[in-house]
């Protein structure tokens, strides 16, 4: 009884709550309007709600198309069930990968949105894995190889450097630098397979050269590039001694070379004949130590890219 009291006692607060939101944000009265998956209105209904609070009518709609939203509303007002039904609405469950992340500032907080969001998703089969400090990491390790689709953590557990982060970095780069010729180095073939792939699909022209294909294809590959009909050349190793091409005025090292003296062979591409020359090197957390191997070899300091790069190129 005395929950049932909180409730319409917390319902009769809320009549008096004046809602700020942008414009042209439709209001939506019930789940059934919301257009969510049968399987999910199913969880919603089993868990006990029976119509949208006021935060789920504006929210839900505008997270599931998309939008960046920020949402603020009193403690009890349904904002923890308002992301986990965005989620859950969202989620390729045939796809066992994580489609989600959920940071929250408390372990317990984090606990309890895994919780909503298993129960929300109890008819959709879905996996959803809390990581927070105090925990054995090594299980954490052990379901994250499982496959989870939704992460819910604390910044101190749940520390994410993804490789996609280089490919954002490298197009901003395009977008600001005006480059003759560039190549970009990668480790191994099939980084040099994906990298193509995925720039094609933002248009950029590139080509790219490993060493799985045949000569007369490479040969053919390297003829359009110093031609100029390709500006971007994404190789292996391969390209890093005895290939000239005067245009090339930057040089990627999207991995850094897996020894030194591959390094002087990569960045010596660019800047040839006396020719104004860059090298940029894509480095995450645990290449740093691979860097100042680098560096302390041919007894240079590799500087923080500037501001005005542009200026250099």
């Amino acid at each position: 009884m005395e929950s049932v009291s909180k409730r319409n006692n917390l319902e009769d607060d809320l009549k008096n709550v004046e809602f700020e939101t942008s414009e042209n944000i439709e209001v939506i009265p019930s789940f059934d309007s919301m257009c969510l998956r049968d399987d999910l209105l199913r969880g919603i209904y089993a868990y006990g709600f029976e119509r949208p609070s006021a935060i789920q009518q504006r929210a839900i709609k505008q997270i599931v198309k998309g939008r960046d939203v920020i949402a603020q509303a009193q403690s009890g007002t349904g904002k923890t069930a308002t992301l986990g039904i965005s989620i859950l609405q969202m989620l390729d469950t045939q796809l066992r990968e994580t489609q989600a992340l959920v940071l929250s500032p408390t372990r317990e907080l984090a606990s309890q949105i895994q919780k909503v969001i298993l129960a929300l998703g109890d008819y959709m089969n879905v996996q959803c894995h809390a990581c927070y400090g105090g925990t054995n990491i090594g299980e954490d390790i052990r379901k994250l190889d499982y496959g989870q689709h939704v992460i819910s953590g604390t910044p101190g557990r749940v520390f994410v450097e993804r490789e996609e982060w280089k490919f954002d970095t490298l197009c901003d780069l395009y977008d600001t630098l005006t480059v003759t010729q560039s190549v970009i180095f990668c480790n191994t073939k099939r980084k040099v397979a994906w990298l193509t792939e995925k720039m094609l699909k933002n248009n950029f022209t590139v080509a790219s050269m490993h060493g799985d294909m045949v000569q007369k294809e490479r040969e053919e590959i390297m003829k359009d590039f110093r031609a100029g009909d390709s500006r971007v050349l994404i190789t292996t190793d391969l390209w890093a001694r005895g290939i000239d091409v005067q245009q090339v005025s930057l040089v990627i090292n999207y991995d850094l070379p897996n020894n030194r003296e591959l390094y002087i062979h990569r960045i010596g591409r660019s800047g040839r004949f006396g020719r104004k020359g860059v090298a940029i090197n894509f480095v995450k957390t645990d290449d740093i130590k691979i860097l100042r191997d680098i560096e302390q070899y041919y007894s240079t300091q590799i500087d923080e890219m500037p501001m005005n790069v542009s200026d250099l190129v």
